[in-house]
């Protein structure tokens, strides 16, 4: 059986390396994709891509909703071809890079 002072000693040492792996929480993910523009709702701040697969998001080709800040919207319109990058932020896909 282990001494008080030992047990104490080892629970702390496992501790300081469990710290030293750990991983952020909300990690980011980012992707890039291009894709044609087939809606947008510059008042709430959204944009509907239909796009191909895009594997650093995990996403198949799909049409998908998007935050977007309302700046990245001028002279954007629906049709437009567009190539994009977007980020995984808490469970929400926000376009952070748009061009046509």
């Amino acid at each position: 059986m282990l001494s008080s002072t030992r047990f104490q000693s080892s629970l702390a040492l496992a501790f300081a390396v469990a710290a030293c792996y750990s991983v952020p929480a909300q990690a980011q993910q980012e992707g890039s994709g291009s894709g044609e523009i087939r809606r947008i709702d510059a008042q709430a701040g959204k944009i509907t891509i239909k796009h191909g697969a895009i594997s650093d998001l995990d996403l198949p080709a799909i049409t998908l909703v998007y935050q977007i800040d309302q700046a990245l919207l001028t002279d954007l319109q629906p049709g437009d071809k567009i190539k994009f990058t977007a980020r995984r932020v808490d469970g929400q896909y926000v376009v952070v890079k748009i061009s046509k």
